[in-house]
């Protein structure tokens, strides 16, 4: 069944997936709105095909939620490389576009961004799925059926040192046996205990 489920989702994310892709291929990219209508429907896909794993099941049921630390240690370095690569191939000359092209030449990787240039459309998907993993699932709740039950509480723990120790009323019958028995050995000529 979970693998059936899985399988189904999947495909049918594939089939929006590829109708997004067949969607952002009816746009112009020669100017600015065209571009970027093409950048966010195929991020779109992207988008859709991490969250078709998270609603098949592949991540243990239960309500999504965002992970923080996955959006800030993964997404936000990807999302950052990724718009660097797409606002860099903008086919207008806008401020940012510039600017980017010149911090790449002082940084040192405008050769780098010259050959991946070729591949945006990768980036903008990338970006997307990248962003549908930061989706995760607690898993299902489980409630306990049983009414007026509960868990027992754990034992409280004992500090073994203190009770190693004897205690007053201990100390002193121990000290008056010992008294007994200096007195009773004196008579005999036995020498102190100790």
């Amino acid at each position: 069944m979970y693998g059936l489920t899985r399988a189904t989702t999947t495909l049918l994310a594939a089939a929006v997936a590829g109708f997004l892709i067949w969607l952002a291929a009816q746009f112009s990219n020669h100017h600015e709105g065209g571009y970027w209508a093409i950048m966010g429907v195929l991020a779109g896909a992207g988008l859709v095909m991490a969250l078709s794993q998270l609603l098949g099941g592949w991540t243990k049921w239960g309500w999504p939620r965002l992970s923080a630390s996955f959006f800030l240690f993964a997404f936000v370095p990807v999302a950052i490389v990724c718009l660097w690569v797409i606002v860099a191939g903008e086919p207008s000359n806008a401020w940012l576009h510039r600017h980017v092209l010149a911090w790449s030449s002082d940084i040192h990787v405008r050769g780098v961004l010259n050959d991946v240039m070729k591949y945006i459309p990768v980036f903008a998907f990338g970006t997307g799925l990248v962003f549908g993993f930061t989706f995760d699932t607690t898993g299902p709740v489980v409630r306990d059926t049983a009414v007026g039950r509960r868990a027992a509480a754990p034992p409280p723990v004992e500090d073994r040192t203190a009770a190693d120790e004897p205690t007053t009323a201990e100390r002193a019958r121990t000290t008056s046996a010992r008294d007994e028995e200096y007195a009773g050995a004196r008579g005999r000529g036995a020498p102190p205990p100790e």
